[in-house]
């Protein structure tokens, strides 16, 4: 059963109550909350989500609350937990969509170590992952959300999730923080894109969330090897460049793109090591969506023994 399938009331009572129990990625997650209108938000951003059975164990137990400040007593301040701890000062009421967002990313980011995670998007096509590993600034969430929206299968715009004995990616797909300027370049770009509220005056600045594809998050339970990795950078004017990057070049890069490679130690460079040998390596510099969807369009078409 999905989400939006609730009843707005039912929905409503679970978030209030023992928790609104989701799939997100290979990860369950229960979320609680007080806040009319961080509950209206999540019931449109979160309707394609499937609800956990009763029998299966959440990873995350994450809550938005109210809080209190003696130097400013009027302002509306909310706080993030996850499994009672904070790990964010109060921020005003406004922003809690994000910091709930944020606050999962983080968790993941310092609590999932069976899995070497990289800092990049990844995208699926004709079967293989597409990596987009990239410092933020560089445009990698806008990237993907114009990806997703023509042809490709979200696995994620923060993280490459990848099995480092398998190699496999596993999917984890959700909400995708646009910030300042690339919203309304996506509001023009891809008027059916679903987004939620913008919201001013975070560390970030505005931010406005992409809800994924239902087919991204009906088929989340689906992995794939990757066989690319393109290093995007998006830059202002500038002609498009996708051009062939060195392995030595990739492999340090990717490895200081990813945040437990050094907890991970040899099994990390290993599996390092094993991807960057099996993927085509690239950069890519572009300023326009046409011709970069076009550009990796050809790329993803290409037989393995053409690339």
């Amino acid at each position: 059963m999905r989400a939006g399938q609730l009843s707005r009331d039912a929905f409503r009572v679970l978030l209030t109550g023992s928790g609104l129990r989701v799939k997100t990625g290979p990860f369950n997650l229960s979320i609680r909350t007080r806040l009319p209108q961080l509950i209206d938000q999540l019931y449109r951003m979160y309707a394609h989500y499937s609800l956990m059975g009763e029998a299966e164990i959440a990873e995350f137990h994450v809550r938005v609350i109210s809080r209190c400040s003696i130097r400013r007593p009027f302002a509306r301040l909310i706080q993030f937990e996850v499994d009672g701890r904070s790990p964010f000062p109060p921020v005003p009421a406004e922003q809690a969509l994000a910091t709930l967002e944020w606050g999962i990313n983080l968790a993941i980011a310092m609590r999932i170590n069976h899995l070497l995670l990289f800092h990049s998007a990844a995208v699926e096509r004709n079967g293989h992952v597409l990596l987009l590993p990239a410092w933020p600034g560089s445009g990698k969430t806008t990237l993907c959300t114009a990806l997703i929206h023509r042809g490709y299968r979200l696995f994620s715009d923060e993280f490459g999730l990848m099995d480092p004995q398998s190699g496999a990616f596993f999917p984890l797909p959700r909400l995708m923080p646009l910030k300042n300027r690339s919203i309304e370049v996506i509001r023009d770009y891809l008027p059916e894109a679903v987004l939620g509220p913008e919201i001013p005056g975070t560390l970030k600045g505005t931010v406005a969330h992409v809800r994924p594809p239902q087919e991204s998050i009906r088929r989340t339970d689906e992995t794939a090897q990757s066989r690319w990795i393109v290093f995007p950078k998006w830059s202002t004017g500038a002609a498009l460049q996708l051009e062939p990057l060195p392995r030595s070049e990739a492999f340090l890069l990717l490895a200081s793109n990813a945040f437990n490679y050094e907890l991970l130690g040899e099994t990390a460079f290993n599996a390092v090591t094993h991807l960057v040998r099996n993927c085509e390596c690239r950069k890519l510099v572009y300023s326009d969506f046409d011709s970069v969807l076009a550009a990796l369009d050809a790329l993803t078409d290409m037989p393995a023994d053409m690339n």
